[in-house]
């Protein structure tokens, strides 16, 4: 285990470095652009070229990206052209916003989508079966932005019951728990219709195994071989799926945040590259890539935990 823990550590390491490197020379590809960005539309070439030495922008790519790492390992995240304020003022705000949604919606889904996939799979063929299929199919097919406006339609402009926006601002006509009720339902809706499907799979896939058989006729009830055999093996191969849905939580909810003014991390991202911010863009990057590879790391540990064939 330790080994195991070694290799995927060394690897996250490697792949900041790449990513890191990647990003940086991307978005300093064209340093005039961030200096006008920065400047304004209506500024002169000569206060344009003149910031673009002040930052430092005319230098060797390879030069300020030995400086900049230098900087991010001493804590320095510089500063960010968008928001006029140091990064880490803002990404970590950002991160901890789009955290409490991502918490929110886990707590949901998983819970939600075991019980929904093993009721099916218990069952297969029945009527059950396949209306809980029917609707994983419909609602993984949705795109979000639909999604979004179809629910604000209804609970925003219909019925009046929610705020159309989730500024996380408190102190007026609506709580923090009403403005998050959209994004997080919108995020359930359709990320579980993908997480039912896979541990209907597998659960359906189990329940064909000849040991299910053998317990069924030795005269155990159907509850006592869910509980006590199939339920166990079937979550072997979801739950690698289920741990990489915190990937998509904290970096793909770029529309849902976009959608509802979710003052979020991917908000921020996407602002951030339309802005050509570069010194954000890069830590967020790195935060994002960093997730991504930790939520493997945890998938992979789980799939270890759960099968014990793996670590013999």
């Amino acid at each position: 285990m330790a080994r195991f823990l070694l290799k995927h550590l060394l690897f996250l390491g490697l792949t900041l470095v790449v990513v890191s490197f990647l990003v940086f020379v991307l978005t300093e590809l064209t340093p005039g652009d961030v200096a006008r960005k920065y400047l304004g539309a209506y500024a002169t070439q000569e206060q344009v070229d003149l910031l673009t030495r002040q930052m430092g922008l005319d230098r060797p790519v390879v030069v300020r990206y030995v400086e900049y790492v230098g900087k991010l390992l001493s804590g320095d995240l510089g500063d960010s052209t968008r928001f006029r304020v140091p990064v880490k003022d803002i990404i970590f705000d950002r991160l901890r916003n789009t955290g409490l949604l991502a918490l929110v919606s886990f707590a949901l889904i998983v819970p939600l989508s075991m019980a929904l996939g093993v009721a099916a799979g218990m069952r297969e063929g029945s009527v059950l079966d396949r209306g809980i299929v029917l609707g994983s199919a419909i609602l993984a097919s949705i795109p979000e932005f639909a999604l979004g406006v179809f629910l604000a339609s209804i609970f925003v402009v219909t019925l009046g019951w929610l705020p159309g926006t989730a500024t996380l601002q408190a102190g007026g006509r609506w709580s923090i728990a009403a403005q998050m009720a959209l994004p997080v339902a919108v995020i359930v809706l359709f990320d579980m219709g993908y997480v039912v499907s896979m541990v209907r799979a597998s659960m359906v896939e189990v329940m064909r195994r000849p040991y299910i058989r053998t317990a069924i006729l030795k005269g155990m009830s159907f509850r006592q071989v869910v509980l006590g055999h199939a339920l166990r093996n079937a979550m072997i191969n979801p739950v690698t799926v289920i741990l990489l849905q915190i990937n998509y939580l904290i970096s793909g909810v770029v529309v849902v945040e976009t959608v509802f003014a979710y003052p979020g991390f991917g908000r921020m991202m996407l602002e951030a590259a339309l802005f050509k911010d570069i010194a954000l863009v890069e830590v967020g990057a790195l935060v994002a890539v960093t997730v991504a590879v930790l939520t493997q790391v945890l998938g992979d540990l789980a799939y270890r935990l759960l099968d014990p064939r793996l670590r013999s």
